[in-house]
């Protein structure tokens, strides 16, 4: 049977990224999306629910994200979904499956000065994307 593991989803950062290095210096962002779901409730009335996502990047995606993305900015994420293991700072063994971004796209109506051949552009909605350039195993 093949394997598929390919993920779009689109919703509104809740924090600014976080940046750090790995031990070979390459750039890892780190952030949350909400998504928010509507659905009729048992008295047929319309409810809301909203399920947060973990994100990573890597690279310069990862820089991308730090230069264009802040809390608020409404995204669409294409990548596939990853789970990882850490011990958390109490000493407990934690898991997470978050989703490894291989593009993003800006759906802000905003500034961003950005595009893959580095010539500025603003359009009145944004329809810029970022990339991964090479895939970084982790």
């Amino acid at each position: 049977m093949p394997e598929i593991n390919c993920v779009h989803i689109a919703g509104n950062l809740t924090k600014d990224p976080t940046l750090r290095k790995t031990a070979t210096g390459i750039s890892v962002a780190n952030f949350c999306i909400a998504v928010n779901r509507k659905y009729r409730d048992a008295n047929n009335q319309m409810a809301e629910d909203v399920c947060y996502v973990g994100i990573v990047a890597w690279s310069k995606l990862a820089e991308s994200c730090m230069e264009k993305l802040r809390t608020g900015n409404a995204i669409l994420v294409d990548g596939e979904l990853q789970s990882r293991k850490f011990h958390s700072e109490d000493g407990f063994s934690r898991s997470v499956v978050e989703i490894k971004a291989h593009r993003i796209q800006f759906l802000n109506k905003a500034e961003i000065k950005f595009d893959l051949d580095g010539a500025e552009a603003a359009p009145e909605w944004s329809d810029q994307f970022v990339e991964e350039e090479d895939q970084v195993k982790n």
